[in-house]
């Protein structure tokens, strides 16, 4: 026990003497997570820009012009002709372009019939587009059945409820405390093993009376309040600059940092095993690292993932630890709930331990 204390302490040490570490694993991450949460904003809501040509300028075109303005889900601004319009649809500077044409005051005034409205889109931004066409086919719609003096029959009754708004930085939190799970223990235990079996530490240690169950308990514990106090000061430090707030148990929190920690170090000591010098152990950990960052939901949601990638993704250790540690802060889900997550890292941790012990080597 007392071996196991000194190497735990010997390892804190290390972390403290090595200001790349420090800044690396505690200042890095934070950095990060406020750069992008500013620059992205917390906002989750969409903006529809849409320009308005009116070629008729009579009463009726002015009315229907009104409609646009007036509606607080499109920002409208006015163009002198279709042709500026188009160019600026094509430009990105507006999303729709609305055409009332010459005419149009007349044929409403007369009664002949349905009128068309021209709205042009961009075809290489087809969701925009489409959310786009709905809001106006839908004013259009309105404006007709009042012209039309249209009574129907059954009505909408709106009843609002406030439901969960979950902004991007409620998103991002989580994901990078699951980056810094990773990097720590995967990036971390493969460098700093194949360093020490290099300069000959673990073959002294192995001459000793230590075992190895004690050298992996004591870097085990190190990592683990380690990451303990990165995830704390992340979350602190979003809660003060974003009002991010943890809606589940802090202990099903702590149960999933451990869990992660755990399994992204078998994989690091799998990596040191496999890897002949410091040298190449950073370029393995930064190949298998790297692809994980994307794939794994760190900074975007899976869902937006190809298909063909899905189940891929659905196997790996950071995609369930981001998730659940998303359901946890976000929605309050207890662990019970969260088996699946549960069952994969608790399988990539056994797995990847019992790898790690064939392929491991003191010197």
């Amino acid at each position: 026990m007392r071996a196991y204390w000194q190497l735990t302490l010997a390892q804190l040490r290390i972390f403290a003497r090595n200001k790349q570490v420090l800044f690396f694993t505690l200042l890095f991450p934070v950095i990060l997570m406020v750069a992008l949460g500013s620059f992205v904003g917390g906002g989750n809501t969409m903006s529809l820009t849409a320009g308005i040509v009116d070629k008729d300028d009579s009463g009726p075109s002015k009315d229907l012009k009104a409609l646009f303005d007036k509606n607080e889900g499109i920002e409208t601004s006015d163009y002198s002709s279709v042709k500026e319009g188009k160019q600026a649809v094509e430009n990105g500077d507006i999303q729709l372009l609305i055409e009332i044409p010459k005419g149009y005051g007349d044929s409403i005034d007369a009664r002949d019939g349905a009128f068309s409205v021209p709205v042009y889109y961009n075809e290489k931004n087809l969701t925009t587009a489409e959310l786009g066409l709905t809001v106006v086919n839908g004013v259009i719609d309105q404006y007709s059945k009042k012209l039309a003096g249209y009574e129907p029959l059954v009505t909408v009754e709106k009843v609002g409820i406030e439901a969960l708004n979950i902004r991007y930085i409620d998103f991002l939190v989580p994901g990078i405390v699951a980056m810094m799970i990773m990097s720590n223990n995967m990036n971390g235990v493969a460098g700093q093993i194949s360093a020490w079996r290099e300069r000959g530490i673990l073959r002294r240690m192995q001459g000793t009376r230590l075992k190895a169950s004690t050298f992996i308990a004591a870097q085990i514990t190190a990592r683990l309040l380690l990451n303990g106090t990165q995830a704390l000061l992340v979350v602190l430090i979003a809660n003060l600059i974003f009002d991010i707030n943890v809606a589940g148990s802090w202990l099903a929190l702590i149960f999933f940092i451990v869990l992660g920690t755990l399994a992204f170090m078998a994989l690091g000591f799998i990596i040191a095993g496999m890897a002949k010098n410091p040298e190449s152990a950073g370029p393995i950990a930064g190949f298998v690292s790297f692809p994980l960052l994307f794939l794994g939901g760190v900074f975007f949601p899976i869902s937006n993932m190809p298909d063909f990638i899905q189940p891929i993704v659905k196997i790996l250790p950071i995609a369930h630890l981001a998730s659940a540690l998303r359901e946890t802060m976000n929605l309050g889900t207890s662990i019970m709930a969260l088996g699946t997550e549960t069952l994969i890292l608790g399988a990539w941790l056994v797995g990847g331990f019992m790898i790690a012990s064939w392929v491991f080597k003191w010197e």
